[in-house]
């Protein structure tokens, strides 16, 4: 249903989006994930044509977005992060509007106005005037207006941003309701959003696609034939910290506080296949440093977000700096800028 090929944005030296390609079937529910400024925003932009590439091409149905706008066009409904409403006009009234602007013929224009009010919960609501109406309930007229025409695909940005908890969980259901008569896509920077309605999931990061598949397989991905290990140990930070940094089988570790006084809790992961219960307790029994838990653990969706996101978070490397043995790579790396901070806050930035 949607191919994207090579596409890249560039503003001045800065790429917003990175030479990205992927392919969604009609009928999938997909996300795109990512933190503020990653790219979410200008790569639906350009999907919908409202502005262009930089280089590569975008089909939508078969159709080029460039080449052939209207007809593209005629198969998208979007849905921005402000819905595109009319605030002195009523609902009722708005939808017709927007149906006479697509082309909906008159005869089916009522119906087709009727039919969407009652997939969004608000055919109760026809005649008030939309300045009057709650966020949620002109986000809802807003997905509404993206309905109109029976497009194939339906495109949504933050669709539940500013939303209350419970207004959150009614748009979850009429994005799932979407998904058995349209192809959607969304976008959030929230996991729990993305991972409580698609299908699938794209991670983007800096303009680029680090991470696609379900929520299950990122995770086999990410953890694929590694054994990871969640161990509180009795004992001062620095000494089991030390200890660890002699420990050959660590390719990653985290460390905080343990919920017990006097206590470190880690994050052991070992080599792809390899059982690492054993060296645990002998790397620890060496040290004289006592384990008071040790069970398999998995990564969750807010740790697979972070794992593939955040350059700063805690990893090997924090072993070594206890153990005041930086490599001087890593050196070279800690006095480098951090490129994230040059990132602007929002896709609308950019």
């Amino acid at each position: 249903m949607i191919e994207v090929r090579n596409l890249t944005k560039q503003y001045g030296q800065r790429k917003a989006i990175d030479n990205i390609s992927f392919s969604i079937n009609a009928g999938e529910i997909v996300g795109f994930l990512g933190p503020n400024g990653a790219g979410k925003t200008t790569t639906m932009n350009i999907m919908t044509g409202f502005i262009a590439a930089t280089s590569g091409d975008v089909t939508i149905d078969g159709i080029d977005v460039v080449a052939e706008p209207e007809r593209a066009k005629a198969n998208i409904g979007y849905l921005p992060d402000t819905p595109p409403v009319y605030l002195d006009m009523r609902v009722e009234e708005y939808l017709n509007f927007v149906a006479n602007i697509k082309g909906v013929k008159l005869s089916q224009r009522k119906d087709m106005v009727k039919y969407v009010m009652a997939q969004v919960s608000i055919d109760d609501i026809p005649r008030r005037l939309i300045k009057n109406l709650s966020r949620g309930y002109r986000q809802r007229v807003g997905l509404a207006q993206s309905m109109i025409g029976n497009p194939k695909v339906i495109i949504m940005d933050e669709p539940t941003i500013g939303l209350d908890p419970k207004q959150i969980i009614e748009m979850r259901n009429v994005v799932k309701n979407l998904g058995k008569k349209h192809t959607v896509i969304l976008s959030s920077h929230i996991m729990q959003e993305v991972s409580a309605v698609c299908d699938r999931m794209m991670i983007i990061n800096r303009g680029k696609i680090v991470a696609a598949g379900t929520p299950e397989a990122l995770s086999d991905s990410i953890t694929k034939g590694a054994n990871r290990m969640q161990v509180r140990v009795k004992g001062d930070r620095q000494h089991v910290m030390n200890a660890l940094a002699e420990f050959a089988v660590i390719k990653n570790v985290s460390a905080e506080a343990g919920a017990e006084s006097g206590t470190i809790d880690l994050v052991l992961a070992g080599e792809d296949g390899q059982d690492i219960r054993e060296p645990i307790f002998r790397c620890m029994a060496k040290n004289n440093l006592p384990i008071l838990l040790m069970k398999s653990t998995e990564l969750s969706l807010e740790e697979i977000f972070l794992s593939l996101t955040d350059s700063d978070r805690m990893g090997i490397s924090a072993i070594s700096e206890f153990s005041k043995k930086t490599p001087p790579e890593q050196e070279k790396e800690a006095a480098e800028p951090n490129l994230a901070k040059e990132v602007p806050e929002d896709d609308s930035d950019i």
